[in-house]
């Protein structure tokens, strides 16, 4: 009698096409590693291009740096360095209170998040296909892959998809749930615009320590409240203002700015220094900024075929050190996928495990954003300024959060040689 035996199954063909959802940082990071490790990455973008100008963002100790020379850009991207953002704090009548040198928010290298958008994408672009101007509308995971409707495109079928798509991520609430069960306001708004540069504003360059601002941003506070203004990095005809205050949960139309630029003239009009100047700039700002300083909670970070990277994972709207986090985690995240490329779930669950905690150490940060900004009383403005005067806790606040940053990364041997890779 003849046995038989059932045939096995072959091995599960390895995911090779991954969608990412957004175009800013951590996507075009993630495809750039993604297209070394020989995937085929699709990066879908709302925005009709990619975005220029914007706030500077830094990166800061060797972790970040590492990554960013593994990539090929390090150099690059010290060409179009701004070279640091020092913030001076003054009294209503434009007398310095504190000044904070160019390291305490440019870190190691600041650029414009343009600047690296930018970047980024050129070094992703030999191995990735870009879509902009359009979204996703639904997600329908199968045994064998992602069916992906778009809001103009035809739909697709991908391996995987990624959201990195932002505090305010699309793929997290199609795949995870609505964004009020990941995201907590952390009691603050910030906004910024750009403006005309004019005498009025009294910036000029100096090292802050003479009569005057220097370079950089001044600001001026009052108990919950920051307005300042800063010369443009790139165009000495703009500036740039920056304004933040405490406030609970409000509701309004995230894509109407004329609602927002109400919000912010109720919460500014009437303050002293050149606070009712910057806000007269408000009515012909057509770039208008306007969010919660919110931090993103997600209890795990992928489902099925779906995963999360960046902000839409674990970020914070400001000062949660969240563009050097993205960079990091989309290393990790194409490395670990390239490990196993036949076991996302497996690859997955190692990609949080070695990033999570980092993450959440770095997103700490952000939660002592705004009260660090706009402190909520005098006796609270007195306290951070006369603080932060003394070098020696300055000092301590710039290693702290470099050792933050610190985290050993694991090798990936990359299946695709890149040249930029040499610069």
């Amino acid at each position: 009698m003849t046995q038989q035996h059932a045939s096995r199954p072959g091995p599960m063909p390895a995911p090779r096409s991954v969608l990412i959802s957004g175009a800013s940082i951590a996507g075009p990071a993630l495809a750039h590693w993604l297209g070394r490790h020989g995937f085929r990455p699709t990066v879908v973008e709302l925005a009709p291009a990619l975005r220029p100008g914007g706030q500077a963002v830094d990166f800061r100790g060797e972790t970040h740096l590492s990554v960013l020379r593994g990539m090929g850009i390090l150099e690059e991207l010290r060409r179009v360095q701004t070279g640091g953002s020092p913030m001076t704090f003054v009294d209503s009548d434009g007398k310095q209170l504190l000044h904070l040198p160019a390291e305490f928010a440019g870190g190691d290298i600041e650029v414009l998040r343009g600047d690296l958008s930018r970047v980024l994408y050129e070094a992703s672009l030999p191995h990735t296909e870009y879509v902009f101007g359009d979204s996703i509308t639904s997600l329908t995971e199968t045994p064998t892959g992602v069916d992906v409707t778009f809001r103009t495109s035809a739909p697709r079928t991908f391996d995987l998809v990624i959201g990195a798509d932002g505090l305010h991520s699309n793929v997290r609430r199609l795949a995870f749930g609505p964004e009020a069960d990941h995201v907590t306001h952390l009691g603050y708004y910030a906004a910024t615009w750009s403006l005309p540069h004019d005498n009025h504003l009294g910036l000029h360059p100096g090292n802050g320590d003479g009569p005057g601002p220097g370079p950089g941003s001044v600001g001026y506070n009052a108990p919950g409240r920051l307005a300042s203004v800063g010369a443009d990095h790139t165009d000495p005809t703009r500036a740039r203002a920056f304004f933040v205050f405490a406030s609970p949960e409000l509701t309004y139309d995230r894509h109407d700015p004329e609602a927002q630029k109400a919000l912010l003239r109720r919460a500014f009009t009437g303050l002293p220094w050149q606070v009712d100047h910057l806000l007269g700039t408000l009515t012909t700002a057509d770039d208008l900024y306007f969010d919660s300083i919110s931090r993103a909670d997600v209890p795990t970070w992928s489902s099925g075929r779906i995963a999360l990277v960046g902000d839409a994972a674990c970020g914070a709207t400001i000062g949660g050190m969240g563009t050097g986090t993205g960079i990091v985690a989309a290393y990790v995240l194409a490395g670990e996928l390239s490990r196993s490329p036949e076991d996302h779930r497996a690859a997955f669950t190692r990609y949080e495990s070695l990033l999570r905690d980092y993450a959440r150490g770095c997103q700490k940060s952000g939660d002592r954003t705004g009260p660090f900004l706009a402190p909520a009383t005098g006796l609270g403005l007195r306290l951070r300024n006369g603080l932060l005067g003394r070098r020696r806790i300055l000092g301590w606040m710039l290693k702290a959060g470099a050792d933050a940053t610190t985290l050993p990364l694991p090798g990936y041997p990359t299946a695709l040689k890149d040249a930029r890779t040499t610069a």
